[in-house]
C-alpha cells in the first residue's frame, strides 16, 4: 500500500492562498500552482467531457448517408464536424494540466476513461437525430453554461464556443422534432418514439444524484462545479415539460406534474439500475462504440505519420 507523504507546512499555506483566489472568482492558469487533486479532478473531467464529444459523433455519423435531404445532410455533417472540434479544444484543455494527448486516448481505448453514457444507446431512425439535439444536447448545454463561469481557465474559455454551438444543436433537434410532429401519423410515431427512448436516459446525463455523487461537493468547492447534479436535472425536467407542449408530444413520464408549492416539475424515479449498468460498459452500444474508436484510430495512423513526416521535414529546411 502506497503512504501518503505528510503534508508541510508550504503545502497548507499554498492551499489556503489556492482556495482564497477560487473563492475570490479568480481563474486558475496552468502556471498557478495547485492542488494534485485539483489536477486530476480537472484531468479526468475535462478528459472525460472530450472523449464524450469525440464518441458522441457516431450516433449521429450512422446517418449522415441516410439523411432524408440534402439541407439535412449538410446541417448534421456541420454538427458532426463541431462535436471533433469540441473534442479538440477540450483534449489541448487537458494538455495544459500535464498529460499527453497519446495517454488520454489510450485510456480512452482500453476502457480506463469514461465517456458520456448517453452514447451508448442506438439511432434506429431519423427522429433520433431530433431527440439527441433536443434532448442530450439540450442537457449538455445546461451543465456546460456554468463551467464558463469555472476557475480552471483554459477549460472555461473552451466553453464559451462549445455552448454557442450546442444552443443551435438544440434548436436544430427542436426542428427535426417539430417538423416531423406536424407531419404524417407515421412521422408523429416516429418522433414520440424516438423522445420516449431518449428521455430517460438525457434525464441520467446528469449523472448520480448529490447523495452518491463521489466528486460534486469538492468539485462546488474549488468552483469547477456551480451546481449540483440534482439542481441541473431540475431545471431539465422543468424546461423539457414546457417545451414539448409545442411539438403537442409527450414526456414518458406518467408522474410529471407541476407543483406549485414547489415551482418546479415532480417526476418518476429514475432507474439508476440501468444508469449503472451502461457505465460500466454493459449497455446496448458500449462495445460497438469503442471498437469503432479504435478501428478509426489505427486506420488513421498514417495521417498523423505523415503530418509528423511533413512537420519534420519542414523544420529540418528552416
Amino acid at each position: 500500500m502506497k503512504i501518503q507523504a505528510p503534508i508541510t507546512a508550504q503545502e497548507t499555506a499554498l492551499e489556503v492562498q489556492f482556495q482564497a483566489k477560487v473563492d475570490a472568482e479568480q481563474r486558475i492558469e496552468p502556471k498557478d500552482w495547485m492542488p494534485e487533486a485539483y489536477r486530476k479532478t480537472l484531468i479526468r473531467q475535462i478528459s472525460q467531457h472530450a472523449h464524450s464529444e469525440i464518441v458522441g459523433m457516431l450516433p449521429e455519423g450512422n446517418w449522415i448517408t441516410r439523411a432524408p435531404s440534402l439541407k439535412r445532410k449538410q446541417i448534421l455533417l456541420a454538427k458532426v464536424q463541431d462535436e471533433a472540434g469540441h473534442g479538440l479544444y477540450l483534449y489541448a484543455a487537458a494538455e495544459t494540466l500535464g498529460i499527453g494527448r497519446d495517454q488520454l486516448i489510450e485510456e480512452l481505448h482500453s476502457g480506463k476513461a469514461k465517456y458520456s453514457s448517453i452514447f451508448n444507446y442506438p439511432t434506429i431512425s431519423w427522429a433520433d437525430i431530433g431527440a439527441i439535439g433536443w434532448l442530450v444536447d439540450g442537457a449538455a448545454i445546461l451543465n456546460q453554461i456554468p463551467i464558463c463561469r469555472c476557475s480552471y481557465g483554459p477549460y472555461a474559455r473552451a466553453m464559451v464556443r462549445i455552448c454557442k454551438e450546442e444552443s443551435f444543436h438544440q434548436r436544430q433537434g427542436f426542428e427535426i422534432l417539430l417538423t416531423l410532429a406536424q407531419g404524417s401519423d407515421a412521422q408523429r410515431a416516429m418522433a414520440q418514439d424516438a423522445i420516449n427512448r431518449w428521455y430517460w436516459p438525457a434525464v441520467m446525463m446528469f449523472g448520480p444524484s448529490d447523495g452518491d455523487s463521489q466528486h460534486s461537493e469538492q468539485s462546488m468547492r474549488w468552483k469547477i462545479k456551480r451546481f449540483s447534479n440534482d439542481e441541473l436535472r431540475q431545471r431539465f425536467v422543468d424546461m423539457i415539460a414546457e417545451q414539448i407542449k409545442v411539438l403537442g408530444l409527450t414526456v414518458p413520464d406518467p408522474e410529471l406534474k407541476w407543483n406549485a408549492e414547489r415551482g418546479h416539475y415532480d417526476f418518476g424515479p429514475i432507474d439508476w439500475d440501468e444508469f449503472w449498468n451502461v457505465v460500466k460498459g454493459n449497455g446496448p452500444c458500449n462495445k460497438e462504440r469503442l471498437r469503432t474508436r479504435v478501428q478509426a484510430y489505427e486506420q488513421g495512423a498514417w495521417v498523423r505519420e505523415a503530418a509528423s513526416a511533413y512537420a519534420r521535414k519542414k523544420a529540418a529546411k528552416a
